[in-house]
């Protein structure tokens, strides 16, 4: 555990090293690399402000720590040890984990790491299979020794707020409904789609298939790894380029070099990998169409109205009523035992017209709204009125996929 000291702005003697007195402390929680990609398009929002300082930390409780800590130095963030960020008071602490906000302090704004508040699995990927289903907005998930953790909760979609007055009625009055910043992000730069198919090496001839995988071993990546190999072999190359995006905890669990090693004949063969950092959401964008399973990324694909067919769905773990169920209504299941080309010849006919907008509505009541009422919320918690002019969120930047071994 890191024990050093950081000669940062926040401990004991700061106003002595700060050149910016006065300024409002944010702090970051980056448990997981996804935790991170979800907070960073919250923090864009305070860019510009000279009222403000943001730090980030790795919490110590549950997570990754080799993953995030790339995550936060690749975008040159000031890291403050774990031990050091506990033994300090924050203006606004940004959260997108289960349970981490819960051993700092200051007030919280917590909200999901992925499509939606409410999880498309049943139960817990950290419990045995017998255990009672979870839905994401659960009492112990909100609470510690009876009192609700984040000052602010922030919800996709007023089914959620629904959900919430059922399984945690004490938390209501914290919650705001949002959107999805995330899926915003990606709706306002769909104009960059030719810019993000360039920078990924697809002509405009090109049809790209994108592979997109959860983490566990009833995912794409978990069950079916060869369908890369398959993919590659059973398209033609001159009018086919392939890409996965791959969970950012299979990166962080298994290691990057074993992932491109597990990768290495497909990646000499013209396989695209979106490195873990960024870049899967200009993928999507660029992408024709998209094997997928249950995971955020398929849910955040169909919504964009992108023909999906589902590589692996576990059905037997997936919620009714949820973000992952919705897709499968709308995309068929890939035959494993069947040629892929026709399978995804016909997967643009098999999604309905209204598909996108279904699992769209699904994900967001607010489509458009969240930099608004999110940056609201922030700096109603940090007790400082908002930056003049509106809030809008950043383009996407363009995708660095992995194209080799060494990469």
């Amino acid at each position: 555990m890191d024990t050093t000291w950081l000669p940062g702005p926040t401990g004991l003697g700061a106003e002595h090293r700060v050149t910016r007195a006065g300024c409002r402390k944010v702090l970051v929680l980056v448990p997981t690399v996804t935790a991170g990609h979800r907070l960073m398009d919250l923090i864009m929002l305070l860019h510009g402000d000279h009222r403000v300082q943001t730090l980030f930390t790795v919490p110590r409780v549950f997570g990754y720590r080799q993953g995030p800590e790339d995550f936060v130095q690749d975008h040159r963030g000031l890291l403050e040890p774990w031990p050091h960020a506990l033994q300090q008071r924050y203006d606004l602490i940004l959260s997108a984990g289960d349970q981490d906000a819960d051993h700092v302090c200051g007030n919280v704004l917590a909200l999901s790491h992925g499509a939606g508040s409410l999880k498309s699995r049943r139960f817990s990927r950290m419990a045995s299979n017998v255990t009672r289903e979870t839905t994401g907005l659960d009492r112990e998930m909100l609470t510690f020794r009876g009192r609700v953790v984040p000052q602010a909760i922030a919800l996709s979609h007023d089914d959620e707020l629904d959900v919430l007055r059922r399984t945690c009625p004490e938390a209501v009055d914290r919650a705001v409904v949002a959107g999805d910043i995330c899926f915003d992000r990606m709706i306002a730069s769909c104009g960059l789609r030719s810019r993000y198919r360039r920078a990924l090496g697809v002509r405009d001839d090109q049809t790209l298939v994108t592979v997109s995988s959860t983490w566990s071993p009833d995912s794409t990546f978990g069950q079916h790894i060869t369908v890369y190999r398959r993919l590659l072999d059973e398209l033609p190359a001159d009018q086919f380029r392939v890409a996965a995006v791959l969970h950012p905890n299979i990166w962080a669990v298994h290691g990057r070099w074993q992932v491109r090693a597990w990768l290495a004949d497909c990646l000499t063969d013209g396989l695209l990998v979106i490195p873990p950092e960024e870049g899967w959401r200009a993928t999507m964008i660029a992408a024709d169409w998209v094997l997928g399973d249950h995971g955020s990324t398929t849910v955040y694909a169909a919504a964009l109205g992108k023909p999906v067919t589902l590589a692996a769905f576990p059905e037997h773990n997936v919620r009714p009523g949820s973000l992952a169920d919705h897709v499968a209504r709308h995309a068929p299941g890939l035959r494993h035992d069947r040629p892929l080309l026709p399978q995804l010849r016909a997967a643009a006919s098999a999604m309905a017209p209204t598909a996108g907008p279904a699992v769209a509505g699904a994900l967001t009541s607010k489509p458009g709204e969240s930099a608004r009422i999110l940056r609201a919320t922030m700096y109603s918690l940090l007790g400082l009125p908002e930056p003049a002019g509106p809030a809008v969120v950043a383009p996407l930047p363009d995708p660095r996929p992995i194209t080799a071994i060494t990469d």
